[in-house]
């Protein structure tokens, strides 16, 4: 006799999520180095003291280590991936009900309110760093495509061959 799948109306879960992300995955080894708590206050000067709320730099920043360190290169991509994986989503702290940014709104705040500034590239670098210091990620086989709203990406675009 062919088994049918029953599934029960539940109104509680008891679901932990980091009880699914493996002991030695990638990023549980990057969180434990992680360090992310002056983020607030050196980025306190490029957000308004008016206005809806915006990303939170320290998602923005988490969801751009996965990024970088799994080869996801597409802001689209990667929040589509963060959404759907769970190790991603304990990474980020976005838990099972967190809402992962648009990625247009991703890309708006990653490439707007810090353009004028290298202090997310200065906390990026030494994040990468201190992962590269640890032996959590090596640089072998790692690229990144540059954005094509850049004007240097449609520059190589449009040059031939």
């Amino acid at each position: 006799m062919m088994g049918v799948q029953a599934v029960a109306a539940r109104l509680f879960y008891d679901f932990c999520l980091d009880d699914h992300v493996p002991a030695d995955h990638q990023l549980r080894g990057i969180d434990q180095h992680l360090d992310l708590e002056r983020i607030r206050a050196a980025l306190k000067p490029f957000y308004s003291s008016t206005g809806r709320p915006s990303i939170d730099p320290e998602l923005m920043i988490r969801m751009l280590l996965v990024g970088y360190c799994i080869g996801i290169r597409s802001e689209r991509h990667l929040c589509e991936e963060v959404h759907l994986n769970l190790a991603y989503r304990w990474f980020c702290r976005l838990g099972l009900d967190g809402k992962v940014p648009d990625h247009s709104t991703f890309s708006k705040n990653r490439h707007g309110r810090f353009r004028d500034s290298d202090i997310l590239r200065h906390l990026f670098e030494n994040i990468v760093e201190r992962c590269l210091a640890e032996g959590l990620v090596s640089a072998e086989g790692f690229a990144v495509e540059p954005s094509m709203n850049s004007p240097q990406a449609i520059d190589e675009a449009n040059t031939p061959g």
